[in-house]
């Protein structure tokens, strides 16, 4: 298979993740979409360097994640609003009110932490291990549980407050 046909494929396959951290990383739908496009631009430009020594969504997450920071440090001068309503369910998922107000609740708080605090947390709600993580991060593993932690109880406190 070609490469652009092999990089299409690959990006098809993991266009939910990229956009979730693209959404948290981001304020409003045209900051998130250019970032979008900027890091499927980092990732094609990295592909055929992919020495395939990672699972591809490991590396995904490190590009995406680096190209989001780097991003985010350009854009901090900036003060904007942001509206979390262009986080858009699949197709297949059933629309709950209360749950859609939870997530929104959640990811309100999350864009509220640091930088490395909002990839950790984005890392484990997508379910990966400890291990993955501190690949990503370039953290120990003992680190990350210790972050996640720590994460949760601000989390969990912001949103007790409100």
């Amino acid at each position: 298979m070609p490469k652009e046909e092999e990089f299409t494929q690959v990006i098809k396959e993991n266009e939910g993740l990229i956009f979730k951290i693209t959404s948290i990383y981001t304020e409003n739908k045209d900051s998130q979409q250019d970032l979008y496009q900027e890091v499927v631009y980092q990732l094609w430009k990295s592909f055929k360097s992919f020495r395939k020594e990672s699972k591809i969504s490991t590396w995904i997450y490190r590009v995406a994640m680096n190209t989001a920071i780097t991003a985010r440090k350009k854009a901090s001068r900036r003060v904007d609003h942001f509206s979390l309503d262009y986080l858009e369910r699949k197709e297949d998922e059933v629309a709950d009110p209360l749950f859609e107000e939870r997530l929104k609740n959640l990811y309100s708080h999350i864009k509220k932490l640091d930088k490395l605090e909002k990839g950790i947390i984005l890392l484990f709600l997508e379910g990966l291990s400890y291990d993955e993580i501190a690949e990503i991060t370039g953290l120990s593993s003992s680190n990350v549980g210790t972050r996640l932690s720590r994460i949760k109880k601000k989390l969990k406190s912001q949103m007790v407050k409100n």
